[in-house]
């Protein structure tokens, strides 16, 4: 009975310790974490979401077309109408070669009669006006329009016709002479002359322009008839004092555009002033 009850105070006191042995070993249990679940985000919103590695373009961009300017001189054209003793066309064209220079062609046809106190004489012939434009005006956003000075060199050639003339009476008072009809032609002539030209154009609707010019004339050269003078040249018009000469037209022109370039408009930042209101404190005080 002795020997019963110690092994069986042996058994359990072995058993005691193998327990807090295992305790001791085994991990502590684990515990439940609360994890946040993220919801996808839809594609459109990630198309729409802006990224730091995005970059938008601030500086705006000005697109200027070049290309060839073709119209008519209104003001000849009209006043084949309403004159009996004129007929003239002119067609006018330029072409941009850069964002502020235009090269410009003139070419026309005139026939004009002049009835003056002392003679009537008919001038006809075709000439030709080649020269530059300079546009000294800044166009906003998608304008084209133009307020430039320039200058042309033209060439003419013509003839004249003598209708009648008379001859300088020097005693008023007794009778009149009577015109004398001549007829005499006078061929191969020509004049070569430059011009300083101001002028505008201004678009109307789109590719449709109107515009007018000012135009300040001297002969270079002027081949002349025997015993008689150019009075009138074609696209130089009258001659007054000898070389000097004044023009005008009044243009309606269609623009065919070419090509296109873009154009950056640099933008003025100011310097931010100080506001006069806001108190600075001095260096040193507290």
């Amino acid at each position: 009975m002795k020997h019963i009850l110690s092994s069986i105070f042996s058994l359990c006191f072995g058993l005691s310790c193998f327990l807090i042995q295992a305790q001791e070993i085994t991990p502590p249990p684990r515990t439940l974490e609360r994890t946040k679940i993220i919801a996808p985000v839809p594609e459109k919103q990630i198309a729409k979401t802006p990224t730091t590695f995005e970059k938008k373009d601030s500086i705006p961009t000005k697109i200027n077309r070049y290309g060839l300017r073709v119209g008519v001189d209104l003001f000849k054209f009209s006043r084949s109408f309403y004159e009996k003793d004129y007929k003239g066309l002119e067609i006018v064209s330029d072409y941009r070669i850069t964002k502020k220079h235009y090269l410009a062609v003139e070419i026309g046809n005139e026939n004009k009669t002049v009835d003056d106190t002392q003679l009537n004489f008919t001038t006809k012939g075709t000439y030709i006006r080649i020269g530059f434009d300079y546009n000294f005006y800044e166009n906003w956003l998608d304008m084209e329009n133009k307020i430039y000075v320039g200058m042309r060199y033209g060439l003419s050639t013509f003839s004249q016709r003598l209708n009648t003339y008379k001859i300088y009476n020097a005693h008023p008072y007794f009778d009149e002479i009577p015109d004398l009809v001549s007829g005499e032609n006078f061929s191969g002539l020509s004049a070569q002359w430059v011009e300083v030209v101001v002028g505008m154009n201004a678009k109307i609707i789109n590719n449709v322009y109107v515009g007018f010019s000012f135009r300040l004339n001297n002969l270079v050269s002027n081949k002349k008839p025997a015993n008689f003078d150019n009075l009138y040249i074609p696209g130089f018009n009258r001659t007054y004092n000898g070389n000097f000469g004044v023009g005008f037209n009044y243009t309606l022109s269609y623009l065919i555009p070419l090509y296109k370039k873009k154009e950056i408009i640099e933008k003025v930042i100011e310097p931010k002033k100080p506001d006069p209101n806001k108190k600075t404190k001095k260096k040193g005080s507290l």
